[in-house]
């Protein structure tokens, strides 16, 4: 098939660093074009790809000092996107909903898969208004806010095989990866670590929108007379297999309606047991008792941890395989793709 995939630009396609959404763009892109499609990819120029890629800015927005109007050059992405939209069999669309307006009156096979949260009210009338817009999402709990919006299927991410080296051995420390942010409680898991007495290392990205947050509630709790809690800081691909393969447990306490939560599947793939507060997408990731435990509270989290040893990594690369891998990811996506396609065709003939 001829497939375009629409990445958002604040990152680049995979990510230098930290970048949930556009690193799934990335690893489904490449599967496509392995299992033998053609792929146009349209992202930042310093994107790196298989695919042809066509790029919307010279560098990812995110990195760049020198931007100032991000959607300028969103803008000129979706230009870009359906000046060549006849060439495609089907677009497929990573940006929200930014392309709604275009794309309902293109006549060309689109679809969007939603990588955020969708309890915000301010969504709800825009997603009213283009009900006709095919989406996927990540989660069945993702959906929850807008049971009624046109939803086509559910695709969870996935991840190439090789990308991490499972480790049977248990590990030394605990682990977070991901924001500091208040909805991703990294108070929480200083106090789990602590309360448990296992050395706890911390990788995390700080957006400026939360480093008021990260100063005034955080680094009170990294007390420099102590060494239990290490804060590494933001790390890129390279290093999440030595950080979260070496880790006893992954501690993932968030508060929010997690749509699907990338890190505990890349733990999974390391052998490494997760341990989650039952919150979004994690009761659907996880597999309590098998590949971690998902919990409902700070004593039930705690106990978690004196239990991980009870899961077996082995399982845990096991479902990893079996649910989670790229190849699994590009089927599925291939599917909707090919019903999309013919329904396409079928309007055109009509008309």
């Amino acid at each position: 098939m001829r497939i375009a995939q629409v990445a958002p630009l604040y990152e680049s396609v995979p990510p230098k660093l930290y970048g949930g959404t556009e690193r799934v763009v990335s690893y489904l892109t490449e599967e496509l074009v392995r299992q033998g499609h053609e792929v146009s990819l349209f992202a930042s120029g310093d994107s790196i790809t298989q695919a042809h890629l066509v790029a919307a800015c010279e560098r990812s927005l995110r990195l760049d000092k020198r931007c100032v109007a991000e959607l300028a050059h969103h803008m000129l992405l979706l230009e870009r996107v359906f000046q060549r939209a006849e060439q495609f069999d089907v677009i497929h669309f990573h940006v929200d909903y930014l392309h709604f307006p275009l794309s309902r009156r293109q006549p060309y096979a689109q679809l969007t898969t939603l990588h955020g949260r969708l309890d915000i009210p301010d969504l709800v009338p825009l997603y009213e208004e283009y009900d006709d817009m095919p989406l996927v999402s990540i989660s069945n709990a993702q959906r929850e806010p807008l049971p009624w919006a046109n939803w086509l299927t559910t695709v969870y991410h996935g991840l190439p095989e090789n990308l991490y080296r499972p480790r049977t051995a248990p590990g030394t420390y605990l682990a977070f990866l991901g924001r500091v942010c208040p909805e991703k409680r990294v108070d929480r898991t200083i106090e789990i670590a602590r309360r448990t007495g296992i050395p706890l290392k911390i990788a995390a990205k700080i957006d400026p929108v939360d480093q008021d947050y990260y100063e005034k509630e955080i680094v009170p709790l990294l007390d420099d007379a102590r060494d239990d809690v290490e804060f590494v800081g933001e790390i890129g691909e390279a290093q999440k297999d030595e950080f979260l393969g070496q880790a006893c447990a992954l501690l993932f306490p968030i508060d929010w309606p997690e749509p699907f939560g990338l890190v505990m599947i890349e733990a999974m793939a390391c052998g490494t047991p997760v341990i989650a507060y039952r919150n979004g997408s994690v009761p659907e990731v996880l597999e309590d008792g098998r590949t971690g435990f998902v919990v409902n509270g700070m004593q039930a989290a705690i106990d978690a941890v004196s239990r991980v040893r009870e899961i077996s990594r082995e399982e845990c690369r096991k479902v990893f395989e079996e649910r989670f891998s790229v190849r699994r990811m590009a089927r599925d996506y291939v599917r909707v793709y090919e019903r999309l396609a013919a329904q396409s065709a079928g309007r055109v003939r009509r008309k």
